[in-house]
């Protein structure tokens, strides 16, 4: 099984912590999904379940569980995975080294720094 070279910052963890610890399976873990998605980035979804999915690879980050599927541990090999909290986002961003700029009108610059995507805390939706 693939394992990726994921990193986690305290941020990111610390939210996830949260998210276990305050969930219906505490002692569970944080199960990741990304898919491509958007403008040079990604689209993610996430839950808290008791045990890993088939398929799913269990990553430890500093004894916090993290299940990803297949897909997602190719997509985030090499991505450093934070969380933001400011007045315009909240929630988890994906900063990829070696993603392109994003090249559409919208964006600006298409020379800008490496991508990065966000996930609004408004959008998820307990199952």
């Amino acid at each position: 099984m693939i394992q990726p070279h994921v990193t986690v910052t305290p941020a990111a963890e610390k939210f996830m912590r949260r998210m276990v610890r305050f969930s219906d399976h505490p002692s569970g873990g944080f199960r990741l999904t990304v898919t491509p998605g958007g403008c040079s980035g990604y689209a993610s979804a996430f839950s808290v379940e008791p045990a890993p999915a088939g398929g799913d690879a269990e990553v430890q980050v500093n004894g916090l569980r993290l299940f990803l599927p297949a897909e997602s541990r190719l997509l985030l090999d090499g991505v450093t995975v934070d969380f933001a909290d400011t007045p315009l986002q909240s929630g988890l961003t994906f900063v990829n080294p070696n993603a392109a700029a994003c090249g559409c009108s919208t964006a600006g610059d298409a020379a800008q720094p490496p991508a990065l995507v966000s996930v609004s805390l408004a959008s998820i939706k307990r199952l």
